[in-house]
């Protein structure tokens, strides 16, 4: 059986643990409250996120700045935002939608993307959301939003980092060293918490929250891969499908397949266009003996 104190390149977990003060997990209510008071004091937290493990910090530009730095990113790297399922509509200025794309549609099709799991979402930025966390893409202000979808028991740890930290998004990253660091081709999304230890462990200011059972929170989300997700654009529209129905933008091909995408487009009405998400995502390989998080 493995030790669930090492994982497979040697990290200790619990010279982690005495290092951070403790990788709770996400059915931990006292731990999930400390990770919470972690973000509003500016530090940054990885946690289960639907079936991987995601970065969740304060969204201001110099948090969001040190965490890109940290990961090996350049600092002025635009950041996503995350939030919890009832605020997600909120991040976007809806009257600049397209007119060829029906509004209440797309907000319908967004509610079940995330209904389901894990999903990404790029619409036109509300006023709220701060410029760093913005992006100009075919002439319109941008926001990507990440978020685990409503099943998942991170949204509890979401909802009280917001509440503590008085707002209503938090900045989102992949939990891994961007391939810029490391010279890899790509560095996939951890989806096990001593592969979070191992790149960040020895981190200041980084705390982590694992959790409860990797293989429970896997099995809750039977269509999506841990990887990072899919990512779906409504900003702007392509044209029209062969169908005839108005074309949305699958930007990134992630967890959740574009053909799972594109049947549940076509049931709000919508056509799907892929080229510009390319090949899809891989998800990160550990060795046999990388531990995952213990059942509690």
């Amino acid at each position: 059986m493995a030790d669930a104190t090492a994982s497979e390149d040697g990290t200790d977990m619990a010279g982690v643990e005495e290092r951070q003060g403790g990788i709770g997990t996400l059915a931990d209510e006292a731990a999930v409250g400390r990770a919470a008071e972690a973000v509003a004091d500016g530090d940054a937290v990885v946690h289960g996120f639907a079936n991987f493990y995601a970065l969740t910090a304060r969204g201001d530009a110099a948090v969001v700045e040190r965490v890109n730095v940290m990961k090996g990113r350049p600092a002025g790297q635009v950041g996503s935002a995350t939030t919890t399922p009832d605020r997600i509509l909120s991040l976007f200025d809806w009257s600049l939608l397209p007119s060829v794309l029906p509004r209440q549609q797309v907000r319908s099709l967004v509610r079940e993307l995330f209904a389901l799991g894990p999903y990404g979402v790029r619409g036109p930025a509300a006023a709220t959301v701060p410029d760093h966390l913005t992006s100009v893409q075919d002439g319109v202000r941008t926001v990507q939003v990440i978020a685990p979808g409503h099943a998942c028991p991170s949204n509890a740890f979401l909802s009280a980092a917001l509440e503590r930290a008085g707002a209503d998004l938090l900045f989102i990253t992949s939990a891994n060293r961007s391939r810029q660091l490391t010279g890899a081709d790509h560095e996939p999304a951890h989806w096990r918490a001593a592969g979070v230890a191992a790149d960040f462990g020895g981190e200041a200011g980084v705390r982590v929250l694992a959790h409860a059972d990797e293989g429970t929170a896997r099995a809750r989300y039977p269509h999506h891969e841990p990887m990072s997700t899919s990512v779906l654009s409504f900003h702007r529209s392509p044209g029209h499908g062969p169908s005839g129905l108005p074309a949305l933008t699958l930007e990134r091909h992630g967890s959740l397949s574009a053909d799972h995408t594109r049947s549940l487009a076509a049931v709000h009405g919508f056509a799907l266009i892929t080229e510009r998400a390319g090949q899809r995502l891989t998800a990160r390989v550990y060795g046999p003996r990388t531990p995952e998080a213990p059942s509690v």
